[in-house]
């Protein structure tokens, strides 16, 4: 019995990990469809929809399914709760993914985003490619300074998400109503994208350590100070004895 229920268990983390996948595969073409007007690309977003639904509700289907026919503890119940809170943020990041593929293909066979801004897009898109493909490694190996890390890139997707802001609000920008309602929702769909991924692995972080990544932050921060009184301690106890 204790084999198959750890199949199930590996079976529910591999789901998660072919869902990541499917989710990368998606904000590619989304991009793909943004950055070169591509129809095509666009469309195939629009049918990997259905295909992140099934992900989704088999993943969901076999967590609430442990739960109610094993009663898990410690570390497989935080997986399984884990588990359920990432298929959400994943099935949001596909969805945001259709969002951006939808403006596209709105603006077809034109380009929805104006020259001026389309730099900051790439750059976007590049840090969200980064995110979702570090993401994918820290839901195969739990490494928590690799989930740490995940926050840190998101970052820098929030200060060009800032600055576009900025740049849509000024006097002299010179674009349309049009232009500007689709740089404003293209920037925050792209920055929800990468929060969602920041969310994920903050889940992985709870997984390992049991805790919450702030409470895991604080807790870490004040082993560090721990160790540094102690070191400071040790080399004075030195210098008196010698």
């Amino acid at each position: 019995m204790r084999t198959v229920y750890r199949e199930q268990m590996d079976n529910l983390a591999h789901g998660l990990i072919v869902m990541c996948d499917h989710v990368h595969g998606m904000h590619r073409a989304a991009c793909k469809a943004l950055f070169d007007a591509d129809l095509e690309a666009a469309e195939s977003v629009l049918s990997s929809l259905d295909k992140l639904d099934e992900f989704r509700i088999s993943a969901e289907d076999r967590a609430f399914e442990l739960l109610a026919r094993e009663a898990p503890v410690a570390r497989d119940l935080r997986q399984i709760v884990s588990g359920i809170y990432i298929v959400e943020d994943m099935a949001r990041m596909g969805a945001l993914s259709v969002h951006i593929a939808n403006t596209a293909r709105r603006r077809h066979p034109g380009k929805a985003l104006p020259e001026q801004v389309e730099g900051y897009f790439r750059e976007m898109a590049s840090v969200a490619d980064k995110i979702t493909h570090d993401t994918r490694q820290v839901l195969i190996d739990y490494d928590v300074a690799s989930a740490l890390k995940v926050s840190d890139d998101d970052d820098a997707i929030d200060d060009i998400h800032s600055h576009l802001f900025t740049l849509t609000t000024t006097d002299d920008w010179p674009h349309s109503p049009a232009a500007t309602v689709d740089v404003t929702l293209l920037s925050r769909y792209f920055e929800r994208y990468a929060d969602h991924a920041v969310a994920v692995a903050a889940r992985i972080v709870y997984l390992a350590t049991g805790y919450k990544q702030e409470d895991y932050l604080r807790e870490l921060d004040s082993e560090d100070r721990r160790a540094a009184i102690t070191k400071r301690l040790s080399d004075m106890a030195r210098h008196f004895n010698s």
